[in-house]
């Protein structure tokens, strides 16, 4: 799959139900397909990371990164989105 239809998706924040729940809703509600996930809680604090394909979303890359920002915001945690290939520079050694 091309890179340039994933996303890299991170969450982190305190720990509450329904976290993973809201995010994978959401991106289901837009034709996005959760390609890999990977959780953890670590004393209270919730961390996620996500690989999306977005290659069928029903909405731009930039709309979803604010609606996904938007539920961060309402549920209390940091959402991030990043395309994988931008991901991959900024973390490259």
């Amino acid at each position: 799959m091309e890179s340039k239809n994933r996303t890299i998706i991170s969450v982190v924040g305190k720990d509450a139900v329904g976290i993973i729940a809201r995010v994978c809703t959401y991106l289901s509600g837009h034709k996005a397909n959760v390609l890999d996930i990977s959780q953890t809680i670590l004393d209270g604090f919730f961390t996620m990371m996500m690989i999306v394909d977005t290659s069928s979303a029903d909405e731009s890359f930039g709309d979803i990164q604010k609606g996904l920002a938007d539920i961060g915001k309402d549920i209390g945690v940091d959402i991030r989105c990043q395309k994988e290939e931008i991901f991959e520079m900024m973390h490259r050694i």
